[in-house]
């Protein structure tokens, strides 16, 4: 079994303030979706976002194929909710069960994600949704994961939607031209680093690395509680079938059509 603990963000680490911003960003666009409806969200983690999707959901499932760190988020929620140990490619619901099936920074790390999509498409009721974050392949200094497969960026994300019957739609978070300075500074010896395989790999070289470029740490938080949601979200609407190179994240909410 692969240690995802190794490039997974887990509670009480260090990591860098815009992470955090950008959990807190992706469950207030979430949230949105998932107000009285049958929510599962796969590949959970240690699931930082649980207690914000539980309070809008009427039935909350979450699940993640590592038992360690699955145990990680059962200590913090207890009975709050039902957390399951399961594969993003053999959801164990039945037909048309669900409304929202959301999966986070994720996506890339299914071996398939053509078997993933299919059985999102099985489970949901008809207009259900499927929603997705991944960090944006698209950038020049776009480094993948350790452990990861396939990334898909806006392009591929609506191949993937349309070939299962869902119409998808696209958002980007975090503009690179607004990033700070130290940021911009940095991001053209990222790409070479990347390029000669620099980057490190394990999550102690990247937390100092994440020192270099993003400055003071933050401490990733066990759950995202309501007060740390943005009041409001700004998100750029991105047209389907088009790689985006403007923005870090991207944002997908295909429809089952």
């Amino acid at each position: 079994m692969t240690d995802f603990s190794e490039v997974t963000e887990l509670a009480g680490e260090e990591v860098s303030s815009e992470q955090v911003m950008r959990v807190c960003t992706r469950y207030a666009w979430a949230v949105k979706y998932c107000d009285g409806k049958d929510v599962l969200e796969i590949a959970c983690g240690s699931g930082p976002g649980l207690g914000v999707l539980a309070k809008r959901a009427r039935s909350l499932v979450a699940g993640d194929i590592s038992e360690s760190i699955l145990g990680r988020a059962r200590r913090h929620y207890g009975s709050r909710i039902d957390l399951r140990v399961m594969d993003a490619q053999s959801l164990p619901f039945p037909d048309s069960s669900l409304d929202v099936v959301i999966i986070f920074e994720a996506l890339y790390y299914v071996p398939d994600a053509e078997c993933f999509m299919k059985e999102c498409r099985r489970v949901l009721r008809r207009g259900g949704m499927v929603l997705v974050s991944n960090a944006n392949k698209d950038l020049s200094d776009f480094n993948p994961s350790p452990h990861s497969h396939v990334y898909h960026g806006v392009a591929e994300l609506t191949g993937l939607a349309r070939r299962h019957g869902m119409e998808p739609e696209f958002f980007g978070d975090i503009p690179i031209a607004e990033v700070s300075w130290r940021q911009k500074v940095l991001r053209p010896v990222k790409k070479c680093a990347v390029a000669l395989g620099l980057v490190p790999r394990s999550m102690a070289g990247k937390r100092l690395l994440k020192r270099l470029v993003f400055g003071s740490p933050a401490t990733f938080p066990p759950e995202v509680l309501d007060s740390m949601l943005p009041g409001e979200l700004h998100l750029a609407s991105l047209p389907a079938g088009v790689a985006d190179r403007k923005h870090k994240v991207v944002l997908c909410a295909a429809r089952s059509c």
